[in-house]
């Protein structure tokens, strides 16, 4: 797949599924967006699991001094 921003991708996965939703296409066609829309939704899944652990907290735990990560509340 070539490389989209995910606001590229998520706007490709919504077109694929008003497409299929309209159902006027034949099955054929029909099979390969779902397809595509499969793609885009696991790519998608894939750069927010990349962005969730860009963003980070790092903490110290004060019983031991040991820095660690854990996921920022937002």
């Amino acid at each position: 797949m070539e490389t989209l921003s995910f606001e590229e991708a998520f706007e490709r996965l919504e077109a694929a599924i008003a497409a299929l939703q309209e159902g006027k296409m034949p099955l054929d066609q029909a099979l390969q967006r779902y397809q595509d829309g499969m793609q885009l939704a696991q790519y998608c899944n894939e750069l927010l699991q990349q962005a969730e652990l860009s963003v980070q907290q790092l903490s110290v735990d004060e019983s031991t001094d040991t820095p660690s990560l854990s996921p920022l509340d937002l």
